[in-house]
């Protein structure tokens, strides 16, 4: 079948509940960390997008096994440096940065030469923010000039590092982390702001952290070599996948909708927080704390009035994955918007602060960029007629969804390629859409 969808029409005003596909961070984690426990941990409602099937692929390629039970998976962990692979063994990770990334730091006492590997757009990404400080805690690594394919050979004799991160980068942060489980002593990391995740599994699975909170900063210590127990975990809703259809609430018009059961973590929730001061009024409701993480109910309507915003840098981490549908709220809201600070968008899984600007333009936006600051001049009564042809995107998911959102919103006649690349992270949107009464063909 073609690779491709056309929507030529406005989506309707609709009043709906969903449920959107599970969190990809949380899925992918709780597969590792499981891979690591002593026993038998059972996880339920793992997404079962790309990203994570590649987890599953590459922890059973390391000698785990795992077993799935109707809407549950069983895997069989042995303990830290529990994995039994053959040497020279290839993972291939993919679309994903955080499976690539993370499971280096699950290596670094492995006997046995393990090459990773990914697809084209992953290939692209730089890893020596990996490689370097993994460098540090005695591990021989090699990279293809700081990209895929990389090498690694682990060794018995791993000393803690004291570390800055300071690009706000949670995978690398967690790959440090997850490289101390395996060392002697207590490994030192001083981290710029970012998503939490890993720091929440290591309370819950009791695993001996410190955290001092700072401004800017957090300070993080782990004293390493503690094993720890199997686990239960139910994987909560995704507040990035959210974010698509937050948005095409409150752009469309006479519209509600109920996101039912989704991951609230404060880290994460930055998109809120932005839409928020722009005069969105999106609620939480039926807080619960599941595991360390926050889960919620999400109630949005159409917003009558947007406003422009002067986005607090601050938020820049807790919404780096959402920011290419936020600046479609920028491109309705009155006045101009504007956005600091934000070249970590060009080292996802494509350059998407590049094509942000570039979309917006295409679509009639006035944009004005330096380096990697934006400014975005809103236009309340934005309508489109003209033929849209999206191609060759180096197959982003968010790139895609944020086309299809753009003309359920704003009209126009679209052609949208690479529909596939939504299985790296959320296999069911377009039903979804089509639940809430969107006409795709």
């Amino acid at each position: 079948m073609p690779n491709q969808i056309s929507i030529n029409k406005k989506i309707s005003p609709f009043k709906k509940s969903i449920e959107v596909s599970s969190d990809k961070s949380l899925s992918i984690r709780s597969v590792l960390f499981a891979s690591q426990a002593v026993g038998r941990s059972k996880i339920y409602n793992l997404l079962e997008s790309e990203d994570v099937i590649n987890t599953l692929k590459a922890i059973k390629k390391l000698g785990i096994y795992y077993k799935k039970k109707g809407k549950m998976y069983e895997i069989d962990g042995f303990g830290l440096n529990g994995f039994d692979p053959k040497n020279n063994t290839v993972i291939n990770s993919g679309n994903s940065g955080t499976l690539g990334r993370l499971l280096l730091g699950l290596l670094v006492k492995s006997n046995k030469k393990i090459k990773l590997v990914g697809d084209k757009s992953l290939s692209k990404r730089d890893f020596s923010r990996i490689t370097e400080p993994l460098k540090g805690f005695g591990v021989n690594i090699k990279s293809n000039r700081n990209f895929l394919p990389v090498e690694i050979q682990g060794t018995d004799f791993l000393r803690p590092i004291n570390y800055v991160e300071n690009k706000g980068s949670a995978q690398c942060k967690s790959a440090i982390m997850l490289a101390a489980l395996n060392t002697p002593g207590v490994t030192k990391i001083k981290a710029k702001k970012s998503r939490n995740h890993t720091e929440l599994f290591f309370k819950f699975l009791k695993i001996p952290i410190k955290i001092k909170k700072e401004k800017k900063y957090d300070l993080i210590q782990i004293k390493g070599l503690h094993q720890y127990n199997c686990f239960d975990y139910i994987v909560p809703g995704d507040i990035s996948s959210s974010a698509f259809f937050i948005v095409l609430t409150l752009l469309s018009k006479n519209s509600e909708l109920i996101i039912k059961k989704v991951n609230i973590n404060d880290s994460r929730i930055g998109v809120v927080k932005i839409l928020n001061k722009m005069n969105a009024n999106i609620i939480f409701k039926n807080k619960k704390i599941y595991k360390g993480e926050k889960t919620a109910d999400i109630y949005v309507r159409s917003a009558k009035k947007l406003k422009s915003i002067n986005c607090p840098k601050i938020l820049n981490s807790s919404a780096i994955d959402e920011f290419l549908i936020i600046f479609l709220v920028a491109a309705k809201a009155k006045g101009v918007s504007i956005f600091e600070d934000l070249g970590e968008l060009n080292k996802k899984e494509s350059p998407r602060l590049d094509i942000a600007v570039r979309f917006l333009k295409m679509i009639g936006i006035k944009v004005f960029r330096k380096k990697n600051d934006i400014k975005i001049y809103g236009n309340p009564n934005l309508n489109l007629k003209n033929k849209y042809y999206l191609k060759n995107y180096l197959k982003d998911h968010r790139v895609f969804m944020m086309s299809c959102i753009t003309a359920l919103i704003f009209g126009g006649n679209w052609k949208i390629h690479d529909k596939d690349s939504v299985n790296t992270s959320f296999p069911k949107f377009i039903d979804i859409l089509k639940k809430l009464g969107a006409k795709i063909n």
